[in-house]
């Protein structure tokens, strides 16, 4: 499962992107937990496919 405290940091920075804007900094924070986020997502779709098996 993904971790709730990225996700939640990921929602704080949209949410204040929306209303005030970003710095630099906060722009490429925001691009990492993104990037860290799809690559826990893609792990544990894979572990799902991995663990299909097909039955004919």
């Amino acid at each position: 499962m993904m971790n709730k405290e990225l996700i939640e940091k990921i929602n704080s920075l949209a949410k204040k992107q929306r209303e005030v804007g970003l710095s630099e900094e906060e722009k490429e924070e925001q691009q990492r937990l993104r990037q860290e986020y799809l690559r826990l997502f893609r792990m544990e779709f894979k572990k799902i496919l991995d663990s299909i098996e097909t039955v004919d």
